[in-house]
C-alpha cells in the first residue's frame, strides 16, 4: 500500500514538515540519509553552538536541535528509516523512490535534503570543522569564539564578501582570501569590500593549512604565482566558496534552475510535479538559516495535507 507522505531528508526542514504531516494524521515516513550528501540531520549536525534558533536563549548545539525536532516528529507517529535514496519516478502516482534495498510508494513526495557547503579538501579543515572552521558566518559569526578576532573567509564571489562585511562587526579584523588577482563578484560588494578598513584582501593565494592545538590558531597561505608561504595568526576561517544542492538522486525527475536547485512555485512549496513538493536549502541558494529551513518545512507540510486532501488521497 502506497504511504500518504514521504519526506526524503532529515534536517530542520524535513523534521518540521514530519511535525506537522504526522500531527494531521499522514503518518509520515521520513527517509533520514545515511551516506550520500544529505547526512542524516543537514548541516546541522557539524555545527557546534546555534545562539540565532528562536527558543533557546543560552544556544543549543546542532545535534541536540536536530534530536529535539526528531524526537517531536517521532511522538506524533513518524516513522525514520535511515537510508539514502538512489533514484524516483514521479511520471506517475503513486510515485516510487528506490534504492538497493527497498522501493516505497507515496501518493505525495516532500523533497528536503539540502545542500552541501563545498568546502577544501585539507586534512587541517575536517579536523577543525566547528573548531574555528564553518561554512556560514551569518550562523556563526557572532559566537564568543570569533568576537574581536583576525577572521578569515574563502572565496572570491558575492557570499564570500557578503560573509566578509558581515564578519567585521564582531571581528578585529577579515582576510578576505582569494586565489585569483581579481574577484568574480558584482562591482558593487567588490567595492564594500575595498572600502571597509577591517577587511584585508589576500590576492593569488590558496589554503596550505589549518593549523592549531584544540581549536584554529593560524592559517598558512601559499601565494600561487610566488610560491612565497604566508602564516597568519587566525581564529576562525569561513568557506563561500559555494554549495551543492543535494539533488543528484532526481535524475531530471523534478525542474532545477541552473544551480542544481529545485524550482517551486513560490510562495508555494510545489514544484514541476502535481504532488511533489520541497523545502529547505534545496530550494533556498540564498539565506541557508535553519529557522527558514524550518519554516518552508511547514508550508511543504500544510500543502502536502491540502493536496492529498483535495485529491481524496488524505
Amino acid at each position: 500500500m502506497a504511504k500518504k507522505l514521504v519526506i526524503v531528508g532529515s534536517g530542520p526542514s524535513g523534521l518540521t514538515a514530519a511535525i506537522y504531516a504526522a500531527r494531521a494524521d499522514l503518518q509520515p515516513v521520513v527517509v533520514e540519509g545515511f551516506m550520500k550528501g544529505g547526512q542524516p540531520g543537514g548541516q546541522l549536525m557539524t555545527t557546534t553552538e546555534i545562539e540565532n534558533f528562536p527558543g533557546f536563549p543560552e544556544g543549543v548545539d546542532g545535534p541536540e536541535l536536530i534530536s529535539r525536532m526528531k524526537k517531536q516528529a517521532e511522538r506524533f507517529g513518524t516513522e525514520f528509516i535511515m537510508e539514502d535514496i538512489d533514484s524516483v519516478d514521479f511520471s506517475s502516482r503513486p510515485f516510487t523512490l528506490s534504492n538497493s534495498a527497498r522501493t516505497i510508494t507515496a501518493n505525495s513526495v516532500i523533497i528536503s535534503t539540502g545542500a552541501s557547503a563545498q568546502i577544501l579538501d585539507l586534512p587541517s579543515v575536517k579536523q577543525f570543522w566547528g573548531k574555528g572552521i564553518s561554512a556560514c558566518a551569518t550562523c556563526d559569526g557572532a559566537l564568543p569564539l570569533f568576537r574581536n578576532q583576525v577572521l578569515a573567509v574563502i572565496g572570491g564571489g558575492d557570499s564570500a564578501i557578503e560573509e566578509a562585511v558581515f564578519l567585521t562587526r564582531f571581528a578585529s579584523k577579515v582576510l578576505l582570501i582569494h586565489r585569483r588577482n581579481e574577484f568574480r563578484a558584482s562591482k558593487a560588494m567588490q567595492k564594500r569590500a575595498f572600502d571597509n578598513p577591517k577587511i584585508e584582501i589576500v590576492f593569488d593565494s590558496v589554503v596550505e593549512e589549518i593549523y592549531g592545538a584544540q581549536f584554529m590558531e593560524g592559517i598558512r597561505l601559499k601565494n600561487v604565482k610566488t610560491a612565497e608561504i604566508s602564516d597568519y595568526l587566525c581564529k576562525g576561517a569561513f568557506m563561500a566558496i559555494g554549495h551543492t544542492p543535494n539533488t543528484g538522486f532526481l535524475k531530471g525527475a523534478l525542474e532545477l534552475d541552473q544551480k542544481g536547485y529545485i524550482k517551486i512555485k513560490h510562495p508555494s512549496s510545489n514544484t514541476s510535479v502535481e504532488g511533489v513538493f520541497a523545502c529547505g536549502d534545496v530550494t533556498d541558494p540564498h539565506y541557508r538559516q535553519a529557522i527558514s529551513a524550518a519554516g518552508t518545512g511547514c508550508v511543504a507540510a500544510l500543502d502536502a495535507e491540502r493536496w492529498l486532501q483535495a485529491n481524496g488521497l488524505g
